[in-house]
């Protein structure tokens, strides 16, 4: 008869060699790297100029702006603010939309690494889950952002050509 005799076993340290501890540098390199970091911006960017440059036209002709975030007294119907200050006034804007967005990733990937510490043998789901969650934050805050001045951009250019306007 042969006598088996359990004995005690230490458990492993359990870590994923792929993985970092938490790191300021290492987040920041990866929000940087991260596309969802600069598409709501950029986007934004994008819709606000091709409807500030399309409204020109109406502005040389006598229109009004109905914004009034672009106007010289800050209300809806009234005198334009000078091409330049509008294209201030956008960029601003961008870099405010960039500065949050940035923000908003660096929150998410501190708290995927948090994640990661906490259920090393997840890493795929917790990354996966990370990049859905950082995708459609910024899909979203880019439709939110830029959906009505792409509206107002093809409307400006319908009505410049139906109104004759140079």
């Amino acid at each position: 008869m042969y006598s088996f005799t359990a004995q005690p076993s230490e458990q492993p340290n359990r870590t994923v060699s792929s993985e970092r501890p938490w790191s300021f540098w290492h987040t920041t390199k990866q929000i940087v790297l991260d596309p969802t970091t600069y598409a709501p911006a950029a986007i934004s960017y994008a819709s606000t100029k091709l409807d500030w440059d399309t409204s020109q036209v109406f502005f040389r002709n006598g229109y009004v702006e109905g914004n009034g975030r672009f106007t010289l007294d800050g209300t809806p119907n009234s005198t334009p603010l000078p091409y330049g200050r509008g294209d201030r006034k956008i960029m601003m804007d961008t870099l405010q939309i960039l500065g949050g967005s940035m923000a908003h990733n660096f929150i998410e990937r501190s708290m995927e690494q948090v994640l990661l510490e906490k259920y090393p043998d997840h890493p795929k789901l917790v990354k996966t889950l990370g990049w859905i969650e950082r995708s459609v934050f910024a899909t979203y805050w880019s439709y939110r952002l830029s959906s009505a001045h792409f509206r107002q951009w093809g409307w400006n250019k319908e009505q410049a050509v139906a109104l004759g306007l140079r």
